[in-house]
């Protein structure tokens, strides 16, 4: 059975808007060239996708802090203010039973978000030093971020939910604090980061190496990784 190539080695490329397969040539897409379908310029592989998904990643780090170190909400009452950070919060609903709820805002809140930097950072050093291990299993864990990075919101929508539902007037009010807006940018770069991410990259340094290849053994060696 003969081991299938990429598009780029048979010199074609799929739009980025539109996803129409287009032949470039061998050197065509050094030439400008755009999607007869949409008109969108055509780039065998995202454009500088290494550096903008770093670029992201390293923004998310820095606006991940303060939206676990600042307030995510403040409540007033009875004259007395009180305010919680996401972890306070999660240590709250526990103390009082509910976990549950506590464990899922842990989970969408913190766990979520840490675990798709690292995952993003992971990929990211593994194609810079054009590791051979497991393509596969290095593509599962784009798609994963890809798939769990939105519900990240989920702290931003119970906080909404407690300010639609807290209307005490003079006795209670609850605001949302200054954390809200660095975690909705952590989700949202983060988010961006997972789109900018170029997961053919994965395979490019794999086809490189099955080239040098003979015929029979290519194919074969990255299964066995």
């Amino acid at each position: 059975m003969t081991q299938a190539g990429s598009a780029l080695s048979v010199s074609m490329t799929g739009c980025h808007t539109c996803n129409q397969v287009v032949r470039i040539g061998k050197n065509s897409h050094h030439q400008g060239l755009r999607c007869p379908r949409c008109g969108t310029k055509l780039h065998p592989r995202i454009h500088n996708s290494l550096l903008l998904t770093w670029m992201l990643v390293c923004l998310a780090f820095v606006l991940y802090i303060p939206a676990n170190v600042l307030p995510m909400t403040r409540v007033v009452a009875l004259g007395q203010a009180q305010e919680d950070t996401i972890m306070s919060g999660v240590i709250y609903f526990i103390q009082h039973g509910s976990w549950y709820i506590g464990l899922v805002i842990f989970i969408a809140s913190v766990f979520v978000p840490m675990l798709k930097l690292a995952m993003l950072m992971f990929l990211l050093i593994s194609v810079q030093r054009k590791s051979q291990w497991r393509p596969r299993e290095r593509t599962r864990i784009y798609r994963i971020t890809e798939l769990v990075g939105r519900w990240s919101m989920l702290d931003i929508y119970v906080v909404t939910i407690l300010i639609a539902l807290v209307s005490l007037g003079v006795f209670a009010d609850i605001d949302v604090g200054p954390a809200a807006i660095f975690f909705a940018g952590v989700v949202v770069l983060t988010i961006f980061a997972a789109k900018s991410f170029d997961p053919r990259l994965i395979w490019d340094n794999i086809e490189t190496e099955q080239s040098s290849l003979p015929p029979e053994e290519q194919g074969a060696k990255y299964i066995d990784r």
